[in-house]
């Protein structure tokens, strides 16, 4: 595996100069912070490591976790204790089945504390084991003064987060296509057994329709945790998370913290599709080498402060045997932000390399053969 620092990048950055606002964001929260999901680079920080009740965001990881032990299409029955479960409610009805999919949309867009209980019992027998699972995941991302007791947010002295384990969270949740459907749907609708009509889910994140590449993730709001937001948003390659908590007003503070993040990040393409990064030899084929190209163009986030920090790793075969088909797969580019690896992409084949025929297989023997003849009777 051979390490090349990205000169290409640096080359780019030089050149290219970039600007950033520098004024910190006047916020209402308590605590807060602002990261770029991909590398974790903490942008903007506000008693960001105070612990603090999450409310509902609670529930970010709770989605995680179903994800990580549940099928999605499996049937989950509401029981007892699940459907008398206090505040914010799917309305969910005793014995009623539904398919863990739809439960965590219930779970996401509107909040359903009924259907996060139904799922914990689903899938770890209670919520208290259920928990578990949540922080001992937790803690493994490295949200390490995190600890969970409920599934929901419900009020609880030994259930606590920070805003920027939050982030942490979330930033790990971001790296399941799944968890991004789900957080960033709008409307849903799902089935309602025993009516005549389907629940349809509004999502109670405003900012989906209201702030540009807007794509999630959760609410929350307790009287002894204050209105608390996870807020995310997507732009040229760019993914930020924004969390705050005991926000006055946590709209207007999350898009403030948004803005902030994008005014101080930059997506730089530091390799293109179709540069060429190393040849690789063919066995048996009618060209003896084939270069080994980017399958995609490669994208980093870039900050002030990090323009030196990025390089990537080539790992490919040492020989591949022919028939070759461009674009077929023959190694990976592993992208690095300091020691963190962010992202990874095919290297492939350029160009096709036919496998040679009999007749040329031959031929080269006996070429070969009387190659090394004539040399050692000359």
């Amino acid at each position: 595996m051979l390490k090349l620092l990205v000169s290409l990048l640096l080359n780019m950055l030089l050149i290219m100069p970039i600007t950033f606002a520098s004024s910190a964001p006047d916020i209402t929260a308590q605590s807060a912070v602002v990261i770029e999901a991909s590398t974790g680079k903490i942008l903007y920080g506000k008693n960001a490591r105070a612990k603090k009740y999450p409310a509902s965001t609670t529930k970010i990881m709770t989605l995680i976790t179903a994800l990580e032990y549940g099928k999605l299409d499996e049937l989950v029955t509401a029981d007892e204790r699940a459907v008398n479960t206090e505040g914010s409610t799917l309305w969910l009805a005793l014995n009623e089945q539904m398919k863990l999919r739809d439960l965590l949309y219930g779970i996401m867009l509107v909040s359903g504390n009924d259907a996060t209980v139904a799922v914990a019992n689903h899938i770890a027998g209670s919520v208290e084991k259920y928990a578990r699972l949540m922080t001992d995941k937790a803690h493994e991302i490295g949200a390490k003064n995190t600890n969970f007791t409920n599934t929901s947010g419900l009020p609880d002295e030994n259930h606590y987060s920070t805003a920027y384990d939050l982030a942490l969270i979330t930033s790990y949740g971001y790296k399941n296509p799944q968890f991004v459907d789900i957080v960033s749907t709008k409307h849903k609708v799902i089935p309602w057994p025993g009516k005549s009509f389907d629940r349809e889910l509004y999502n109670e994140n405003k900012l989906l329709w209201e702030y540009e590449g807007a794509n999630g993730v959760k609410t929350g709001y307790t009287e002894s945790a204050g209105r608390c937001l996870v807020s995310a948003a997507v732009r040229n390659g760019v993914q930020i998370i924004a969390v705050v908590l005991d926000s006055e007003y946590m709209w207007e503070d999350s898009i403030k913290l948004l803005d902030y993040g994008f005014s101080k990040v930059d997506s730089r393409t530091i390799l293109k599709k179709g540069d060429v990064l190393k040849t690789v030899r063919v066995f048996e084929g009618k060209n003896d080498l084939v270069k080994a190209v980017s399958a995609n163009d490669v994208k980093v986030p870039v900050s002030d402060q990090d323009k030196n920090d990025f390089y990537f790793v080539l790992d490919t075969v040492k020989q591949v045997e022919a028939p070759v088909l461009s674009g077929q797969k023959i190694g990976t580019i592993k992208i690095f932000y300091r020691e963190k690896m962010i992202n990874t992409l095919d290297l492939v084949a350029e160009t096709d390399v036919k496998r040679k025929s009999l007749f040329e297989w031959l031929w080269l023997k006996i070429w070969g053969m009387l190659t090394f003849m004539i040399r050692f009777f000359a």
